[in-house]
């Protein structure tokens, strides 16, 4: 009997990928009330796409509801311009936009309304009826190909639009020609240069086109045959023939219903590495789809036979998988981690592209945006194992950011020679005032010197170590102990005035932050940042006033999502909530952080909005290994600070062991924390030790 009930039980489990939703993110936030002041224009909301992809694809084949608008997709537009085939979520990307389409239509004026009763997304699928040309649309992909399928209403007269001089990037060269009765294909070139070839099972009549005094598009006819339109498409980075080969490789030959069972599994079998168990239906779904758009960059760049393009234009083929750089300022603090953890080999190989990236453009490891953020993640993932990687060649690229002039790291001599980066004397900033940004710099390239630093002592450069440490005190250097908070600095030392901490900047002091949440970042020596304040007390009341002082009423893109000051609607604070626990206080941090998971992720009158940018999968890993109780707190450092999961139960893959989270209690304040059955002494488990696949109990009261 008991076998019996097992079996239905297992029976009526409910598929992963089914908690997902793919709409999750994709909605703006508009009440003045969840922003945190009155909006006079869009903010961001996640910026995240609903479409199909694969997990780290280089396809993401998805709609555009406005082009140049994040993802190019948002919840509340009501028209459709195209399908296309790569997305990230940050206003650039879009290749290849295509529309099916029959009757009249001009390079004006083709977008189709649509409605969202008849619009419906699973992980690997996306589907959507174009009122206009009264076609049901759907997608799914593999790696490197899309397969497009259309039922029209009327088959006769089918068309596909395909507006290649448009994209969110700045389109410099187009082509699409024909080749045979069946198959076209072409190129666009943006920043990159992306190739397709395209099989379709209906003859091509006539590749045509339409133009305007302002627009041109191109025309793909077909012939009145029975049954839907589909499209099996290949893409490359490298040519057209790369674009076939990976066609006949992932998909030609194989039914939309097969592609799409394909992208389904790949899926349940990513989530399926962290099960959770307990908690409500409403925190599964927020937990599983904030885990699915947690791998979905950086993107796959090379081909099936190997090869890409690299930096200096060149095709190669060095025998591994060639990404796209990922979002290092935002995602080194969590996202890549927890790639780390689920999918170690795309890691080391999105490692091994950034050193050879850096080896051939300059001779320096990249950054993105701000910050030297590539140390962490490099160091952080050599600490937990990640070795399939040429550690001498990223260490020579990470010191000599550390040390030399260069793009990655502005003004490395004023913060070597002075210890801070100084900022310009500046009178009256405003919000986008483009300075320095000193004060974020200097906490940034301190926690990078520290992240440097581990790696040069696993390797045994000891001069080195004792020079990179040393540094990483710069912290304290604009600190300023009148107002309790990091404050820019002159040239000559002085301080900037006037000083208002609540006011936001873009690049002024701080780079996307006010002083409020900038000041705590220094998660390499909190008992330091601890020291600099009259004593524990001080530090907590200063912590107090982080999330209590009401936000000021300023408006600025990028900042929404309140609690106080700390603002969870972009990245620079987001490990503050933790900062409580080493006071001793740890059940203060645990309530902003279930205030933060309970209020942040489904937002807005759909609920469907983030309180800001995902950021590539940042915010949504933030969800992630906060609901289940471990987060990256020092992502360079391998372990994790412990918090109270949401869930009764975790099972989390580990490499070839599984380890398991349990919660005893419904209590907010942690009371134990064992490991194996030993009770663990302060708050941090070590990678090592989860590697073992024990039981980590978290009791509470």
């Amino acid at each position: 009997m008991l076998f019996l009930l097992l079996i239905l039980s297992a029976r009526a489990q409910k598929p992963l990928t089914q908690y997902v939703n793919l709409f999750l993110g994709t909605a703006t936030l508009w009440d003045s009330i969840d922003i945190g002041y009155k909006p006079t224009h869009r903010t961001w909301g996640a910026e995240v796409f609903p479409g199909a992809s694969l997990p780290n694809a280089m396809v993401q084949l998805s709609p555009v509801t406005l082009f140049h608008s994040g993802s190019g997709y948002q919840y509340e537009d009501t028209v459709i311009y195209a399908f296309t085939h790569t997305s990230k979520g940050h206003w650039n990307l879009c290749h290849i936009p295509l529309l099916p389409a029959n009757g009249n239509f001009s390079p004006e004026d083709y977008c189709s309304p649509y409605n969202h009763q008849n619009e419906s997304a699973h992980p690997g699928y996306y589907q959507v009826y174009l009122d206009r040309y009264h076609v049901n649309v759907e997608l799914t992909s593999t790696l490197r190909c899309a397969f497009h399928k259309y039922t029209f209403r009327d088959p006769k007269g089918e068309k596909l639009i395909a507006d290649l001089s448009r994209s969110n990037e700045r389109v410099r060269d187009w082509e699409i020609v024909q080749e045979g009765t069946h198959v076209f294909k072409g190129f666009q070139q943006t920043g990159e240069k992306m190739y397709f070839y395209a099989v379709a099972n209906h003859a091509i009549t006539n590749i045509g086109s339409q133009k305007s005094d302002k627009h041109e598009i191109s025309v793909v006819s077909f012939s009145d045959e029975p049954g839907p339109l589909e499209l099996q498409i290949g893409f490359s980075f490298v040519s057209t023939a790369n674009a076939k080969e990976n066609l006949e490789k992932e998909m030609l030959g194989k039914s939309f219903q097969q592609v799409r069972g394909e992208a389904d599994r790949t899926w349940e079998a990513l989530l399926s590495k962290i099960k959770v168990e307990g908690g409500t239906e409403r925190q599964k779904g927020l937990f599983y789809s904030t885990l699915y758009r947690s791998f979905l960059w950086p993107a796959l760049r090379s081909d099936v036979n190997g090869e890409f393009t690299d930096m200096a234009g060149h095709v190669v083929n060095p025998g591994f998988n060639y990404y796209t750089e990922p979002s290092l300022w935002d995602d080194y603090r969590n996202k890549l981690v927890l790639l780390g953890m689920l999918s170690p080999q795309v890691a080391a190989d999105v490692i091994k592209s950034l050193i050879d990236k850096g080896e051939k453009t300059g001779g320096f490891m990249p950054t993105f945006f701000h910050g030297d953020h590539a140390a962490p993640f490099i160091a952080g993932s050599y600490l937990r194992g990640i070795r399939d990687f040429d550690v001498s060649r990223a260490y020579n690229l990470l010191l000599r950011n550390a040390t030399m002039e260069n793009p990655s790291r502005p003004h490395i001599f004023e913060y070597i020679g002075k210890g801070y980066v100084p900022e310009y004397d500046i009178k009256n900033p405003n919000v986008e005032t483009k300075a320095t940004a000193g004060v974020t710099k200097t906490l940034e390239y301190a926690y990078d010197d520290y992240a440097v630093a581990l790696l040069a002592k696993e390797l045994g450069d000891t001069d080195n170590y004792n020079m990179l440490m040393k540094r990483t005190s710069n912290y304290k250097n604009v600190f300023d102990v009148s107002t309790g908070l990091m404050r820019g600095k002159l040239e000559n030392g002085n301080w900037i005035e006037p000083f208002d901490p609540q006011f936001p900047y873009y690049e002024y002091m701080y780079r996307e932050a006010n002083a409020w949440q900038s000041s705590f970042f220094v998660p390499h020596d909190v008992i330091g940042l601890i020291g600099l304040y009259k004593n524990k007390e001080a530090f907590e009341k200063k912590l107090d006033q982080l999330f209590s002082i009401p936000w000021n009423g300023v408006e600025a893109y990028n900042f929404s999502g309140f609690i106080g000051q700390y603002c969870h609607g972009n990245q620079p604070d987001h490990s503050y909530p933790w900062l409580y626990t080493f006071i001793g206080e740890q059940e203060k941090s645990q309530v902003i952080l279930d205030s933060i998971m309970n209020h942040f992720y489904d937002m807005g009158k759909y609920h469907l909005a983030y309180a800001g940018m995902d950021d590539a999968g940042e915010n949504s890993s933030w969800y992630v290994l906060a609901s289940i109780g471990l987060y990256t707190f020092s992502p360079a450092d391998p372990e994790y600070i412990v918090s109270v999961p949401l869930f009764s139960r975790v099972a989390f893959a580990l490499g070839d062991r599984s380890f398991v989270i349990e919660k005893k209690g419904s209590g907010k304040k942690i009371a134990q924390i064992t490991y194996g059955g030993k009770k663990i002494g302060g708050y941090f488990v070590a990678h090592a030790d989860l590697l073992k696949g024990k039981k980590l109990v978290i009791s509470t009261r």
